[in-house]
C-alpha cells in the first residue's frame, strides 16, 4: 500500500468518526431515553408486582382471621367487614359470606348477595354461573318451575360453564313436574355425552333407573 492510499484510508477513518460523533451529539438522547424507558419499565412491572402480592397477602390474612369463629353468623359479619381492591377479591369476599350466610340459616340474605355475584360483569363466567346456581337452588321452594326452568335453561347453555349439573337440575324440575318422559330424555343425553363426568353419568343412570328406564348399556331382554 503506497503512503498516498494509507493517508486517504486514515483521512477516511476521521470523516466516519466525525460522522459517528455528529450524529451521536444529534440522536444520542434516543438510546439514553430507550435506556430510561427499558429501566423505569422494569422497576414499574416489579413496583405493580410486589402492591399485588402485598395485597394478596393482606386480603388472605383479612379472610384467614374473618373465618375463624365456629359461629356461621360470626363469620358472615365478620366477612361482611373485610375491605378488598378489586372485583375477583370482592367476589372471593362474597362468595364466603354467602356461604357463611346460608349455613346460619339467613337466606333471604344470601339469595341477594350470590345474585350480586351473578351479574356482575366484571368478573369470570365461571364464577357468575357458579353464584347463580347457588341462588337458584336455594329458591327451589319459593319459585315456580317456569321460572326455574327459565334460569336452568340459560345455566344448561352449550359451551356454559355449569351445563351439565343445570341440565341434571333440569331433569330433576320435569320430575317434579310430572313429565318423566322429558326427564329421561334429559338424563339419557347426559349419559350419552362423552364430556359429562363419571359422577353425573353415574347419578343419571340411577335416576333413570329409578323411573323405570334402563341404565347404560341395557337392553329390554336383560334381566
Amino acid at each position: 500500500m503506497s503512503d498516498t492510499d494509507s493517508f486517504i484510508d486514515e483521512v477516511t477513518e476521521e470523516v466516519r468518526r466525525d460522522r459517528l460523533f455528529k450524529v451521536l451529539r444529534r440522536y444520542g438522547w434516543i438510546g439514553a431515553v430507550a435506556v430510561v424507558l427499558v429501566v423505569g419499565g422494569t422497576a414499574l412491572r416489579e413496583y405493580n408486582r410486589a402492591n399485588e402480592e402485598a395485597a394478596a397477602q393482606t386480603l388472605g390474612d383479612a379472610l384467614i382471621s374473618a373465618v375463624e369463629p365456629s359461629e356461621a353468623a360470626d363469620r358472615a359479619q365478620n366477612l361482611a367487614s373485610v375491605q378488598t381492591g378489586g372485583a375477583d377479591a370482592a367476589m372471593l369476599v362474597d362468595m364466603a359470606r354467602a356461604g357463611a350466610l346460608v349455613e346460619a340459616g339467613e337466606i333471604d340474605t344470601a339469595v341477594p348477595l350470590y345474585q350480586s355475584i351473578a351479574s356482575n360483569g366484571e368478573i369470570p363466567v365461571i364464577y357468575r354461573h357458579i353464584a347463580s346456581f347457588k341462588a337458584l337452588a336455594l329458591q327451589s321452594d319459593t319459585l315456580s318451575i317456569d321460572e326455574r326452568r327459565l334460569q336452568l335453561n340459560a345455566l344448561a347453555a352449550p359451551g356454559a360453564p355449569l351445563a351439565h349439573l343445570a341440565a341434571e337440575q333440569l331433569a330433576l324440575l320435569e320430575i317434579e313436574s310430572g313429565n318423566t318422559a322429558g326427564a329421561l330424555a334429559l338424563l339419557q343425553s347426559l349419559v350419552d355425552d362423552a364430556t359429562v363426568s363419571v359422577d353425573v353419568q353415574d347419578r343419571a343412570n340411577q335416576l333413570i333407573v329409578a323411573l323405570g328406564g334402563l341404565p347404560e348399556g341395557a337392553s329390554a331382554q336383560d334381566g
